[in-house]
């Protein structure tokens, strides 16, 4: 009794508790690269960005609104929903992953995610874009294409953005799961940074 009292007290003062009900919220909208798939929830990298805004200062809560397997059309479907629940000052997206997996058409994908874009920036909310590459055996130019149409979204939009959520991660033994896909628990520090390198510039201290 007296362990899974202390383990209740733990989990409520952890870092993301911490996190007040009035502060501004920054919401992540992804696939399983984001919901930690194959690893503890708490120990994937939108739960790390929780911990670092707040060491620095930053009063953000984070919502992990990441599901596992989503593709963009998806994440349209849901982003309604999530927009007014959340009420976000920031809506990070990290999808397409499973669009290229599964072989979608790129301009499909390409106007899932424009119209999420559009949808968030009609509420006068900030997005970052976040991209991602497929494994080389899906051919480059299938990848380019996908490459290309993060960069034209971003540069259309002027969006902050990340180009690769992986980057310096596949290079790395013992950071890709046995699937050859998913990063590894050892990977999230590293891909936070990836994301912090984008996102920190734009945001403000509120404290």
């Amino acid at each position: 009794m007296l362990i899974r009292f202390i383990l209740v007290f733990c989990a409520f003062f952890s870092l993301s508790a911490l996190a007040k009900a009035n502060d501004p919220v920054l919401l992540v909208v992804g696939d399983s690269l984001s919901a930690g798939y194959g690893i503890e929830r708490s120990k994937g990298w939108v739960e790390l960005l929780q911990r670092k805004l707040q060491t620095l200062g930053y009063r953000y809560s984070v919502v992990n609104a990441s599901i596992s397997g989503d593709t963009t059309t998806n994440g349209q479907y849901r982003l309604a929903a999530l927009l007014e629940k959340h009420q976000p000052e920031w809506v990070l997206i990290e999808l397409g992953g499973n669009d290229g997996l599964r072989g979608v058409q790129v301009p499909a994908s390409k106007a899932a995610l424009n119209k999420m874009i559009e949808q968030v920036q009609q509420q006068s909310r900030k997005v970052m874009l976040i991209g991602i590459e497929l494994p080389p055996n899906y051919g480059e130019l299938y990848n380019n294409a996908i490459r290309q149409m993060f960069v034209e979204l971003a540069t259309q939009h002027q969006l902050p953005f990340l180009p690769f959520l992986l980057a310096g991660v596949a290079e790395n033994e013992g950071w890709v799961q046995a699937d050859g896909i998913h990063p590894t628990e050892a990977a999230q520090p590293t891909i936070l940074e990836n994301v912090w390198l984008i996102l920190e510039p734009t945001l403000e201290k509120t404290e």
